[in-house]
């Protein structure tokens, strides 16, 4: 058995953390595609992990997202201040 490749432990790291990750755009296109695999595997895809991959541009992982019909859902804004009027 090999041990683990530098990054295999990156992509395993960066799966364990990625609610807090804020933008991709700096990793490769390969292993943001992992990334998005494991992701899906690990049943970690939450509205705001799915718009950060979206945020990439990648053609595989947008084109995947198409073809199993996954859309972020839209929150309704509702009002924070009205006035009762009496």
């Amino acid at each position: 058995m090999q041990p683990p490749t530098l990054l295999s432990l990156t992509i395993d790291s960066a799966l364990r953390h990625i609610a807090h990750i804020a933008d991709l755009s700096a990793i490769p296109d390969p292993i943001v595609l992992e990334l998005f695999w494991k992701t899906l595997q690990a049943g970690k895809l939450t509205e705001k992990v799915l718009k950060l991959f979206m945020a990439t541009g990648n053609e595989d992982i947008l084109s995947f997202v198409h073809r199993l019909n996954i859309k972020p859902t839209l929150t309704p804004v509702l009002p924070t201040n009205f006035f009762i009027v009496s």
